[in-house]
Parts: structure tokens; C-alpha cells; sequence
């Protein structure tokens, strides 16, 4: 698979079949995707994996845990503004439409919200931290590595989803990995192979065409 090829396929999977994948393939991605740049060579990424066991021990903790009473960072700011709200609003509503729950249907939004907290039924999992002393060009450096994971992944014949919905649940995260405070978790990434067929995984989400954010001189 060609580098455009696995950037055309890749996309966020919400359904994924159980099947294992091993920490061996896992450790593969994680050190080929660390060839990613980072300003200075800092490589602020840290990473917790989760997978088999510590999996099955995590949906445990997740179901018992107290929940977080803060989230580690606003994902979206404040009033979002367009274009960009339009932009989350559009992708929202053709995610519920190929589940087939309506805009009003406010009890089906939320189960299917939570399902992020199960990884969409994903066998593995990682989690990515970054210290809370970085700044924007080292969270700039940490997406080139999240990608690239996912990239390599895709190119491996599995499907994964970036989740920053892990921010609201921070603190059961913590408790179970032992990162230290020092560090921030930024978001988990479920991988495994996808389940082709469960109707979410159709959705194709819109690109804002060229000339709308490219200016030419």
C-alpha cells in the first residue's frame, strides 16, 4: 500500500470485530511510527498499551471506576464558530444517520457516545500522554505521530479511531495506567480489524474543498 492509498482509506472506524491483535504488532507500529518529525528531536510522545488481559482488566475498572470530575482539556473551544461548526455539525449528523437515530433522539445520541469508552469494541488500545510543560509545537509533534501510527496501521490491515473523548474520563484512565501527574493524556487510539459489516463504518466524512483553506501567491 502506497502512502496515498492508505491516507484515501483511512478513517475513523466506530465498530470493530474482536478479533486479537498481538503486542508484538502493535510494538512494529509504535517504533516504525517514532521515525515521525518533531522539532529539536524531542519525540514528546508517551504511550500506555493496552491489549489482551489488560484490556478485559480496563473495561472492569472503566464499569467501577469513580468518574473524572474535570475533563483534561476543552476538545473544541468555547462557542465554536463557523466554518468550523458547521463542519463538526454536518459530520454528526451523518454519523446518527447511518445508525438510523434521529436528531431528537437524544438517549440514542448518548449510547452511542459512550461506546467511546469501550473503543467501539475494539481488542487494543493505546494511550497517548504528553508532558504538561510542552507547548503547541510539541502537540503539533504528537498529532504527526498519531497519524503516522494510523497510516502504518492502515497499511498493516487495521482499522483504528482517535478518541479526545478520553479527556472526559482522564482520571479512571490515570488510575489505571499509573501515568504521573506530570503527564497529560491527550487521547486513546482503538485499533483492530474493522467490522465491514456494520453500517457506521460507511461513513465517508466531507473535506472542505482546496480553494476554501489554500491560498495560492
Amino acid at each position: 500500500m502506497d502512502v496515498t492509498t492508505a491516507v484515501a482509506q483511512r478513517k475513523s472506524i466506530r465498530d470493530f470485530r474482536s478479533d486479537p491483535i498481538s503486542n508484538e504488532v502493535i510494538a512494529e507500529l509504535l517504533t516504525k511510527a517514532s521515525r515521525a518529525p518533531s522539532g529539536g528531536n524531542v519525540q514528546p510522545w508517551r504511550v500506555w498499551v493496552i491489549n489482551g488481559d489488560s484490556m478485559t482488566a480496563f473495561r472492569d475498572h472503566m464499569a467501577t471506576a469513580p468518574p473524572s470530575t474535570s475533563v483534561e482539556y476543552d476538545v473544541y473551544p468555547p462557542k465554536l464558530w463557523d466554518p468550523y461548526r458547521t463542519s463538526r455539525f454536518r459530520v454528526g449528523e451523518m454519523m446518527y444517520e447511518t445508525l438510523g437515530i434521529e436528531r431528537e433522539d437524544r438517549e440514542g445520541r448518548l449510547r452511542q457516545f459512550a461506546r467511546n469508552m469501550d473503543f467501539f469494541g475494539a481488542p487494543a488500545s493505546i494511550f497517548c500522554f504528553i508532558d504538561r510543560n510542552m507547548g503547541a509545537p510539541q502537540w503539533s509533534d504528537l498529532g504527526m505521530f498519531l497519524q503516522t501510527f494510523m497510516l502504518l496501521a492502515q497499511e498493516a490491515g487495521y482499522g483504528t479511531c482517535p478518541q479526545e473523548a478520553w479527556s472526559a474520563a482522564h482520571e479512571q484512565v490515570r488510575s489505571f495506567t499509573g501515568a504521573p501527574d506530570e503527564l497529560m493524556l491527550f487521547c486513546g487510539v482503538a485499533i483492530g480489524k474493522i467490522n465491514a459489516d456494520a453500517p457506521i463504518n460507511s461513513l465517508v466524512s466531507e473535506r472542505t474543498p482546496l480553494a476554501e483553506f489554500a491560498t495560492f501567491l
